[in-house]
């Protein structure tokens, strides 16, 4: 039986609360969509929540909200999943990329004010969005981004697809303290899951109504956004090109249940991670830091080979564990390196940092379900390879 990388865990209260939606009136737009946004204003201190069908559609929408379009700039990690700067494409704008912090594996504030410096020295574009990603739950430095963006003027999205449930200086990450938009991922392998899903939380009234314009094909029903007086309770108006980004009432159901275990996921996604830090600290590995002043989600627990003090090679271990059935993945292939963007004209070498961490980073085994005798078999078939 294989161990996955990650795991959704459902319950009967989670069967349940989706079985109550499916002999309802409301299989897609109904009471189960406001109460999930209200659950996860809740646990980030947010204002507004706007929860769509998937992560990627909220950036998207988010970077619409800002106003990012063509002749715009928006910088992020290459070291994410591609959707991260796809969304900046969606929008006809330019991606550019901000090599990482090599502790971290975030984007590095001071390669990011480094850039910042060098392109107004030139006279080049600087960027209206910088999106941040919180790999595997841990925080990137956001106070000294914010710092930035003010000197800078620039708008943060924050990608906390990874981090739900962490915390930044002792705050809940989707607060907004330090960003105009943050999005989360409720995609199975996530911390908590809806099937599929997203959300963006702000403190800012207008931009979460004009999310909530581009996720519903841009229509509206609120008179006092309409152009003229509505005709009566069937009127509605579109006052700008959306999408159906839209959440269902199925997936919100399963949100809401999952949320009530939202604390109890994470902490048992940091004991789970603490045992490894115990169990692989002989290995000729380099385990993932945990920054003193965040509180990490805890997504993923991803291993470095000091490939120095190895006769095997990175493909090799990840061949190894997953021919005995354990499910190792690797996050991420840098961005900037895929077919796609290099026809854009990004090349290789063009961010050191993130391309030395993929050649040699591996996520192993890490989900609520994960039991210590799994935990065990893992770092046994690591020992066995790596020794």
């Amino acid at each position: 039986m294989q161990i996955p990388y990650g795991k959704q865990d459902i319950t009967e209260g989670d069967l349940s609360a989706v079985l109550d939606v499916l002999k309802s009136a409301n299989l897609t737009q109904g009471p189960q969509i406001p109460k999930f946004e209200n659950c996860i204003k809740q646990a980030t201190n947010s204002n507004y929540a706007v929860a769509m069908n998937s992560a990627t559609s909220a950036l998207h929408a988010a970077c619409l909200a800002l106003g990012v379009g063509k002749g715009d700039v928006v910088w992020t990690t290459p070291l994410t999943f591609v959707a991260s700067a796809n969304c900046v494409l969606y929008c006809g704008a330019t991606i550019d990329f901000v090599d990482i912090d090599k502790d971290s594996y975030n984007l590095s504030p001071s390669l990011l004010e480094a850039k910042l410096r060098d392109a107004r020295s030139k006279g080049l574009s600087l960027p209206k969005v910088v999106i941040p990603v919180h790999l595997s739950g841990q925080p990137c430095e956001m106070e000294k981004i914010h710092a930035l963006a003010k000197e800078y003027e620039f708008k943060i999205i924050e990608d906390a697809s990874h981090a739900i449930g962490g915390r930044y200086k002792n705050q809940p990450i989707g607060n907004c303290e330090y960003s105009d938009i943050t999005v989360f991922s409720f995609h199975p392998v996530k911390i908590v899951t809806t099937g599929e899903g997203g959300v963006a939380t702000t403190n800012d009234k207008l931009l979460a109504q004009r999310m909530g314009l581009f996720r519903s094909h841009g229509i509206t029903r609120d008179p006092s956004l309409m152009t003229e007086p509505t005709h009566g309770d069937w009127y509605y108006q579109q006052i700008e090109l959306g999408f159906n980004y839209r959440m269902t009432d199925i997936q919100a159901a399963l949100g809401v249940s999952q949320m009530d275990r939202l604390h109890d996921f994470v902490a048992k996604r940091h004991a789970l991670a603490n045992r490894y830090d115990d169990l692989l600290e002989d290995l000729p590995l380099v385990l993932p830091k945990q920054s003193p002043d965040s509180y990490s989600g805890r997504h993923l627990y991803v291993i470095k080979l000091r490939s120095e003090d190895l006769q095997v090679s990175h493909a090799q271990v990840f061949d190894y564990l997953r021919q005995r059935s354990i499910g190792v993945n690797v996050h991420y292939i840098p961005v900037h390196t895929q077919p796609y963007y290099q026809a854009l004209g990004f090349r290789c070498g063009m961010y050191p940092n993130a391309e030395a961490h993929y050649e040699r980073a591996m996520s192993i085994p890490l989900f609520y379900g994960l039991t210590l005798e799994q935990q065990d078999t893992v770092v046994e078939t690591l020992r066995a390879v790596l020794k």
